[in-house]
């Protein structure tokens, strides 16, 4: 009988006879389920191996950045500090500044902002128009020319609140992303913008102590410290509520205060108007971010005359006994001075500085000499900028070459131009006791003595209070007087160069028997009123202003109001006949 042949499973395996050659339910045979068991095995081999080789890379990786870490660390500290130091501002965090209470002045806050990649935006008409249709506030023809530029990121809008990322969000356009940006906040506004300032897009300031401080600010923020300013936002607003009261009430163009504490230097108000709020869009209007305080020069008129008699009394030239002819106009060359108001007779020194006569100070002057009036005008800081924190101040502005009648002029605050600082920091060391000093933004320790410098005696500075509080008492500031603060100032009017305009300004400082503060309010072409029978004269503009500023900071400041002037004061009291 002949064998039968091997048969041939439907998988294509030959199964010889009596070796299990029967099908299994399947249909495979044993053989199969052999070849197949192995193949498995030897994927899940081969697994394992891709396994660990992915594994030993990721340590190795690990290993390398570890080790890259750990010598950078401690061997290139340094160069990562400097570099850390040259990225972008825009990298880094800020430093909050405050005022010298500590309110918050400037701080940084994280926003949303609306990318686009162009790359993805599939119509960009139609992109744009839904954008302009959300945020109506939006150029479409800026939109519409950065989503068709070669760029592929740009950026459309700088700040989103959450509720307009919301309903971009929703338009469901491609190609859109929302990255958080870090923002500077001003939470005072107006308050202060030309001395704090602001940051352009990058986080860098370009104005202010944000501009002037810059690195010191981006320092203080790595740190997590703060930066003090020396304002004291509660007279901050008082200067300027009352300033903007005055321009509108004599219709000023402009207008300046200032706040400085005679001891310190420091500054604890500052105000140019017109002003801005660094909060907005940052196009520049250059009369508005101007800051007349630092950066202006003016004429600043008869407020000079505290210079000039106080030169001549330390010199020893005159003395409060003494006294000049002013009855008839100074002729000088063909230049006629008189006086506003005069009293056409003979004045004594402190009549001369009460009743703001021109005549008799440019005879002051003349007895002084040219020399000794330059080198003085030098020795209060009026031909430099003055040293404080800040970038936009000016250079003082006087003739090279002084003749006569420069000299005369010069002596009644004509023919030299300063700033509102300048003038405040010397009319200081008029009352302070003689000294210069240097002044500041920032908050300076109490324990520290500032850096100063000795311009005129203290005799000299006594007798310069006993004159201020007699312009107040007796001449042409009479109404600048604060009852229990007694307050001593000079008034300044002058006529603005090509202009019909005047430049009014009033210089105070309280209480007179001890001085702690000097006010400065100035006026740009202030009018008359019905109330000042039509007169624009510092004594019916400024002096008033200030009269209302220190009303309300006195309180502020925790000066006392006294009854009587010190008994030492009164002794020593001028009087006028």
């Amino acid at each position: 009988m002949a064998k039968d042949k091997p048969r041939r499973s439907g998988s294509g395996i030959v199964v010889p006879d009596g070796m299990g050659g029967a099908l299994d339910i399947g249909g495979i045979g044993i053989a199969t389920h052999i070849h197949s068991d192995r193949r498995r095995h030897q994927s899940i081999r081969d697994a394992r191996r891709r396994i660990k080789t992915v594994t030993c890379l990721f340590v190795l990786c690990f290993a390398v950045l570890s080790a890259r870490l750990v010598t950078v660390m401690l061997f290139s500290g340094k160069d990562a500090a400097s570099a850390a130091n040259l990225t972008s501002v825009a990298t880094r965090v800020r430093g909050d500044l405050t005022d010298r209470n500590g309110e918050l002045l400037a701080t940084n806050l994280t926003s949303l902002s609306l990318y686009a990649d162009t790359r993805e935006v599939w119509n960009p008409g139609a992109t744009t128009a839904a954008l302009v249709e959300v945020l109506p506030d939006l150029d479409e023809m800026d939109v519409l020319r950065k989503l068709t530029s070669q760029s592929h990121s740009v950026q459309l809008v700088r700040y989103l609140t959450p509720v307009q990322k919301q309903m971009i969000f929703e338009l469901g356009l491609a190609g859109l992303s929302f990255p958080r940006v870090a923002r500077r906040i001003y939470p005072r506004g107006r308050d202060a913008a030309h001395v704090i300032g602001f940051v352009n897009t990058d986080n860098r300031g370009i104005s202010g102590v944000e501009q002037s401080l810059n690195e010191t600010i981006v320092q203080a923020g790595l740190s997590g410290e703060k930066v003090a300013l020396s304002l004291d936002m509660r007279v901050q607003h008082v200067v300027q509520d009352e300033l903007a009261r005055a321009m509108e009430k004599f219709r000023a163009i402009a207008g300046a205060g200032l706040v400085l504490d005679v001891r310190t230097g420091e500054v604890l108000a500052l105000a140019s108007l017109p002003d801005f709020n660094p909060n907005g869009n940052q196009k520049v209007d250059k009369n508005k971010h101007f800051n007349r305080v630092t950066k202006g020069n003016y004429e600043m008129g008869s407020v000079f005359k505290m210079f000039t008699v106080a030169m001549a009394l330390d010199a020893g030239v005159v003395t409060l006994n003494d006294g000049y002819d002013a009855s008839r106009p100074i002729l000088i060359g063909s230049t006629q001075i008189n006086d506003y108001h005069g009293k056409n007779r003979w004045l004594s020194v402190p009549e001369i500085f009460a009743y703001s006569s021109n005549i008799g100070t440019v005879k002051i002057a003349n007895d002084v000499g040219i020399p000794r009036h330059q080198a003085f005008l030098r020795r209060l800081g009026l031909n430099q900028p003055v040293p404080i924190e800040l970038t936009e101040v000016s250079m003082p502005v006087a003739p090279s070459h002084w003749r006569k009648i420069r000299a005369a002029t010069i002596s009644y605050g004509h023919g030299i131009s300063v700033s509102p600082l300048h003038l405040a920091r010397a009319a200081a060391a008029m009352v302070n006791g003689g000294l210069l000093v240097e002044p500041t933004i920032l908050k300076r320790d109490p324990s520290s003595t500032p850096p100063f410098v000795r311009v005129i005696s203290k005799d000299t500075s006594a007798q310069m209070r006993q004159l201020l509080r007699l312009v107040v008492t007796d001449g042409t500031a009479r109404q600048a007087d604060v009852e229990g603060y007694f307050v001593g100032g000079k008034t300044g009017t002058a006529d603005k160069y090509k202009s019909a305009g005047r430049l009014n300004t009033f210089v105070a400082t309280f209480p007179i028997q001890d001085p702690q503060y000097v006010v400065l309010m100035m006026l740009d072409e202030p009018k008359g009123t019905k109330d000042t029978f039509g007169f624009a004269t510092a004594g019916w503009t400024t002096a008033p202003l200030a009269r209302d500023v220190i009303r309300r900071i006195g309180p502020l400041l925790g000066v006392a109001p006294q009854k009587w002037i010190s008994e030492r004061f009164q002794k020593a009291s001028l009087t006028l006949p």
